[in-house]
């Protein structure tokens, strides 16, 4: 049994939210084969997957398309294959052969050359011509062994052959062998299909969160396109602190996400022209554990939680909603946070125009080693311009 292992438990919440439906990331495959079983396992640098949602098992009967118009022939081979796990079609010739190998989709053929309607070159060029059975292995029998037939054989498509009168051993060797190869190669074809198919889920699903991400701006008019604007000087600014690529990738999701608990704040409140009173600040300063209670419960953007629910802490303990002080703040929360003020600042607001950049430059010196984490503005502001 091939078994995809993926926690697929998680992704309902989510999917109803970003009108997603599943998630699969391949990055790292072990293939595990023991007897007739084959377990296809993935794991990532966080934890490994365990998926049960497709079977393909070894040990199932493989079909085998006999075409041959000797009756002896046909025998012969049935009685080789007696105890094999094998399921033997037979045709008696080339026309009934391409139409049963059409109707039952055989994992082999084994097909004569010598017919009197189709000759085996020419059922094995119809044979190749269908998409469904354009990579079936094709074992060509033949009572002559020259070198023009092999090549002709070849040319028409076929895998191997046999001259006959065969040796018993060499044809059931043949067969099990070419069977392997099939089972195998059917196993790397499904393995390629589900990572194009996770592919362009992943590029839904992050197409998806900038979608919504947009849509937030859009909620709050004053602060138009600066969720993509954050996410991606972010990104740049993480990449230059060292972040290796992986982790780029959640801190993008998590950028482009950090404000995704103001979803829970009433517009009232958030989109108010003045000032919060102090029942209002409380209210406004929970959208972080908004953001943690609905993404701790979507295990693929764990990984991403840390800047939605920590940005607005402070390098002297002085944010929230837990007051984290310095090392103890996340990483990617700090590197997130002086972004997110310097663009901020740097765009225009219908109360205020945007600060000039030597302005911005002074705030966060003045305010680094107590709103923000002292080397990275340091780093920041000596190489990044924004």
């Amino acid at each position: 049994m091939l078994l995809f292992c993926l926690d697929l438990s998680e992704l309902s919440r989510i999917a109803d939210y970003l009108k997603v439906k599943y998630w699969l990331i391949f990055d790292k495959w072990k293939i595990i084969i023991s007897g007739d079983s084959c377990n296809l396992q993935y794991s990532n640098a966080e934890k490994s997957y365990e998926m049960n949602s497709v079977n393909f098992d070894l040990s199932k009967k493989a079909k085998i398309l006999v075409i041959d118009d000797e009756p002896i022939v046909r025998l012969t081979i049935e009685g080789l294959f007696t105890h094999e796990n094998l399921e033997l079609i037979f045709a008696s010739n080339g026309v009934s052969g391409i139409a049963l190998a059409q109707e039952v989709l055989p994992d082999a053929i084994l097909l004569d050359l010598m017919m009197p309607d189709l000759d085996g070159f020419e059922v094995c060029r119809r044979v190749r011509s269908m998409p469904s059975l354009s990579e079936v292995p094709i074992i060509m029998i033949t009572a002559v062994d020259q070198r023009d037939a092999k090549l002709r054989g070849l040319d028409a498509g076929v895998d191997d052959f046999l001259t006959k009168p065969f040796d018993t051993l060499e044809i059931q060797i043949k067969v099990r062998n070419i069977l392997k190869l099939n089972r195998f190669r059917n196993l790397i074809d499904q393995r390629n299909n589900l990572i194009r198919v996770n592919e362009e889920l992943v590029h839904t699903y992050d197409k998806t969160i900038e979608g919504w991400s947009r849509a937030l701006d859009l909620r709050d008019q004053e602060t138009e396109g600066h969720t993509i604007r954050v996410a991606e000087n972010s990104v740049a600014f993480a990449r230059l602190v060292g972040l290796p690529d992986i982790d780029l990738i959640h801190f993008r999701r998590g950028a482009l996400l950090h404000d995704i608990g103001k979803l829970g704040i009433p517009d009232s409140i958030l989109l108010k022209p003045g000032k919060l009173t102090d029942d209002e600040w409380i209210i406004m300063k929970k959208h972080p554990v908004y953001a943690h209670e609905w993404l701790s419960n979507i295990e693929y953007l764990v990984p991403a939680i840390d800047i939605p629910y920590c940005h607005h802490e402070r390098w002297n303990g002085s944010g929230y909603p837990r007051g984290l002080k310095e090392t103890a703040i996340p990483l990617a929360a700090r590197i997130f946070s002086i972004i997110d003020v310097w663009d901020a600042l740097r765009s225009e607001r219908p109360y205020r125009k945007a600060m000039p950049e030597d302005e911005v430059r002074k705030y966060l010196t003045e305010k680094k080693g107590i709103e923000f984490d002292p080397d990275l503005v340091d780093i920041f502001l000596e190489k990044l311009t924004m």
